[in-house]
């Protein structure tokens, strides 16, 4: 089997990323090399490939599915939102400057040449590509510079299926309605639909899956039912919610609880760090955005920003600053990751990202940032100073620590060698993923539940947060090969999109050859 699809979807976070995750992962347990790809990619959460650049953290996972490492040959094409108007723009993993609409418009013709080649060249080396749209196919304001949607279709003649969330209702409608708006020339590539998160008897759905069929010339290739149990990396900002719980916790093995209270900054990034703490039994997790959630909680986790001096400015005018200080004078514990750690020191200067100059920040570490191009991107290994326990993350910031009078948090094997810093009940770093080194995360628990009062709380001795992971992949493959046409599939990648697919007359509802 060789070729390549596009999966699309109705709406941004409809189950495209999950879908080509357990496509990916499907393949690759029959044998098959695959790779995925996204051309153009929106988030702020994103992680440090290999190559010594940055992708969506959707596409590392994507890469796991396959057994790959990430690459930015997978995603190509990164905008990092700092506003409502700008964003970071990263090209093969390389922040390349900040871009509003406008701008972004007269880079398009250079990011298609990027984007075609990254594309031709997987498929060179691969047998099989699976492609992920972004947002939706429908947004045919956007279509002139589309990068990742019907213009990567149609340039490359991909096949494209359209994911549906019937969770949020109007699954039906955005179906059809996406198929409509679109020229006759991209609507020749969409050759079926796959509805995703269904919950109830999969017949009561099935007349209006056959009336989409007689309306589009289109199957439905399979209804995805919705899984309890599934949870997994967030895409972007849109599956991190404020007062919603973090992935399924489960119930502790001591007599205590320890909660966490992660703040959900307007800005956030790397959001998925706090998910390695939802993996122990025990230990619950919820976003917040109120600061009398602060209050109950036995640990608070600041994390990343894309919008560092922005969001802190957010803290103090929503009330959680103060909240924030009166837990640092209880010596209640508190957690800074990147932005967030940088928030939680005495000074900010930054004429990088928001040009705001010198800001006062929350004063809780000695600690000076200054910010500064080009961005630090590494992974780093190395051990908590204090225990000795290896450790390993990866540096995505702008931020450079100019001053710490606080004893460091770990020891790194590059340079800068010492990174962190650790007062009290009190600690941040500039490493995500640092949660994900199992021996160090069940050490740093420990000492979080001394502070915190919980003597009852007991962490667990064998939760391995990649093997988690592993184990949310394969439940994907598992949905995907019993509830999908995986032989209609396969005939989509071996010979592209039927040629006799109808077009639809633009809100007539009929289907003309």
């Amino acid at each position: 089997m060789r070729g390549a699809l596009l999966i699309a979807g109705t709406t941004s976070d409809a189950g495209k990323s999950v879908v080509v995750a357990g496509l990916c992962r499907m393949l690759a347990r029959r044998g098959i090399r695959v790779a995925p790809f996204k051309a153009q990619n929106m988030s702020n959460n994103s992680v440090v490939t290999l190559d010594g650049g940055e992708i969506g953290r959707a596409q590392a996972l994507q890469a796991a599915a396959c057994g790959l490492e990430p690459s930015v040959r997978f995603n190509p094409v990164l905008l990092k939102p700092g506003s409502d108007r700008r964003s970071q723009l990263v090209v093969r993993g390389k922040a390349i400057g900040a871009v509003g609409a406008r701008d972004y418009f007269q880079h398009r013709q250079d990011l298609r040449e990027v984007v075609a080649g990254e594309l031709d060249s997987l498929r060179t080396e691969f047998e099989v590509v699976i492609c992920e749209g972004a947002g939706s196919p429908a947004e045919i304001n956007l279509r002139a510079t589309d990068l990742a949607n019907m213009g990567l279709a149609r340039a490359a003649r991909l096949p494209v299926l359209v994911v549906g969330d019937i969770d949020r209702g109007g699954v039906l409608a955005h179906l059809f309605g996406t198929v409509a708006v679109l020229e006759p020339e991209d609507q020749q590539l969409i050759s079926g639909f796959i509805v995703n998160k269904f919950r109830g008897d999969v017949e009561l759905l099935r007349p209006g899956l056959d009336r989409l069929t007689e309306l589009t010339g289109r199957p439905t290739l399979g209804v995805i039912p919705y899984a309890d149990e599934l949870w997994i990396d967030a895409e972007d900002s849109l599956g991190t919610v404020a007062d919603a719980p973090v992935g399924r916790p489960s119930p502790p093995i001591g007599a205590d609880w320890l909660t966490v209270a992660a703040i959900r900054l307007p800005r956030i990034s790397n959001s998925t760090d706090v998910e390695a703490l939802a993996c122990e039994p025990g230990v619950a997790v919820r976003w917040v955005s109120d600061p009398s959630r602060l209050a109950d909680a036995d640990l608070v986790v600041l994390p990343g920003s894309k919008a560092t001096v922005s969001d802190l400015e957010w803290l103090r005018r929503t009330g959680i600053a103060d909240a924030l200080l009166a837990r640092a004078a209880a010596g209640r514990p508190i957690l800074g990751i990147c932005g967030g750690y940088q928030m939680l020191g005495s000074r900010i200067v930054d004429r990088v990202e928001s040009d705001a100059g010198t800001v006062a920040g929350l004063g809780l570490l000695e600690l000076e940032i200054e910010f500064a191009d080009p961005k630090v991107l590494r992974r780093s290994t190395g051990r908590d100073i204090g225990n000795r326990i290896p450790v390993h993350g990866y540096e995505i910031h702008h931020g450079r620590v100019g001053h710490s009078g606080d004893p460091a948090w770990l020891e790194l094997d590059s340079s800068p060698t010492t990174e962190g810093s650790s007062r009290g009940a009190i600690w941040g770093t500039h490493l995500h993923g640092l949660l994900e080194s199992d021996e160090f995360r069940r050490s740093w628990l420990r000492e979080v539940a001394v502070h915190a009062g919980r003597p009852g709380f007991i962490v667990a001795d064998d939760v391995s947060v990649a093997a988690i992971r592993s184990s949310q992949l394969d439940l994907l493959a598992d949905l995907i090969e019993q509830h999908l046409d995986i032989a209609h599939i396969e005939r989509l990648l071996t010979d592209g999109a039927p040629t006799d697919l109808p077009t639809i007359a633009s809100g007539l509802g009929v289907a003309a050859r």
